[in-house]
């Protein structure tokens, strides 16, 4: 991928990964050795601190995350370490999201980042520790289930995070990057396609790499989102996962605390975020009412992020990105995430091959979405 027209960070992520293919099988951080890791680490950092209450915390198909309490001079902190497995669902760098997350800190609720072990110098593999942030992911009627995947907030909570929902993706998507200090972020600066095509190459590298069967829709759809890409009228920060299941609430007031999962953040166009938390997976359908992420009907979300955010979307370049995600989505869990289970180079192999079942229904999106091209 050295040739490959891309974003300068994400071709090293290509090429690293690679470099990693052949290790042995991942084997999961145990709450008492990541004690030691922990304990080690802040005798260093932050001299006369207690580690305590280690708890490895679920969910998450690409790190290891591990909640933990650190005691020093009478006073607790709880914090959150995040751990790089060999592979995951998704490919990406915790300089960048430590990094994102800073920026954003005091714009949108976010949980601070503290400490940054990126080259892996002291955990096992790349690591980043954050404040903990108080907050749930989904209404605890919800019960077991992949957060994010069907999620049905309800009434009144769905009307109490509405407003919230829409300013805080305003807010990412107005945000003054170019002035914020992004280091491990390049930001386009030839043609108007650049940024879109830097993304369509990175995850067609990631597609290539890792592929576990050869959809004659994918290529179609690779083929289509080449051929098709769109020009980018203002370049934005686009957080690449907003939706519900990615943000805390405390359930009760419906008050947003943190948005969460950063990682796949970049400098693009804003109808890419749109794009994803339009996908059918993350929405709840009842009645016969498709809303998007439960929060509202795909007309509704765009007009009230239209007035929350003066961006004006357009419906062609929604439609390419809506295009786009079903595929991103079919390779993070149908390549991405198989590849990982297969190998075992994932704490998660179980919740990545139940994901996997998913493949066929992006591919089934794909399909429809490209007929209703030809049709035009």
């Amino acid at each position: 991928m050295s040739g490959t027209d891309t974003e300068p960070q994400l071709a090293t992520m290509l090429e690293q990964r690679k470099a990693r293919r052949a290790m042995p099988p991942y084997i999961p951080q145990r709450d008492a050795d990541v004690a030691k890791l922990l304990q080690s680490f802040f005798d260093r950092e932050k001299t006369g601190s207690e580690v305590r209450d280690v708890a490895r915390i679920g969910g998450g198909a690409s790190k290891e995350q591990f909640m933990f309490t650190l005691a020093r001079s009478g006073e607790e902190t709880r914090y959150v370490l995040r751990m790089d497995a060999l592979e995951g669902i998704t490919e990406t760098s915790r300089e960048r999201e430590f990094e994102i997350l800073k920026a954003f800190h005091g714009v949108v609720p976010v949980p601070e980042p503290i400490w940054l072990d990126a080259d892996a110098q002291h955990f096992p593999t790349p690591a980043i520790i954050m404040e903990f942030v108080d907050g749930v992911t989904k209404p605890e009627t919800e019960g077991v289930s992949v957060t994010g995947l069907g999620t049905v907030l309800g009434d009144p909570l769905r009307g109490m995070l509405a407003d919230q929902y829409f300013v805080n993706l305003a807010a990412i998507h107005n945000f003054d990057w170019a002035n914020a200090e992004l280091e491990h972020f390049t930001a386009p600066n030839s043609d108007p396609k650049q940024a879109t095509r830097w993304l369509i190459n990175f995850w067609k590298g990631l597609l290539e790499q890792d592929a576990v069967t050869r959809e004659p829709v994918l290529r179609l759809a690779t083929q289509w989102l080449e051929d098709n890409i769109p020009d980018c009228d203002k370049l934005c920060v686009v957080h690449g996962d907003y939706r519900t299941g990615n943000y805390l609430f405390e359930e009760e007031t419906g008050k947003v605390t943190a948005i969460l999962d950063w990682e796949m953040s970049y400098i693009g166009d804003f109808h890419a975020d749109l794009g994803w938390l339009l996908q059918p997976v993350f929405g709840s359908r009842i009645d016969g009412v498709f809303r998007a992420s439960d929060i509202a009907p795909p007309d509704e979300m765009i007009a009230r992020y239209e007035a929350a955010s003066g961006n004006a979307v357009d419906p062609a370049k929604l439609h390419y990105f809506t295009v786009f995600n079903a595929w991103k989505s079919y390779i993070l869990v149908s390549a991405l995430g198989m590849r990982a289970a297969r190998t075992a180079h994932n704490h998660q192999d179980v919740l990545l091959t139940f994901l996997a079942a998913t493949g066929p229904l992006f591919v089934d999106e794909l399909a429809r979405l490209l007929m209703m091209e030809e049709s035009q």
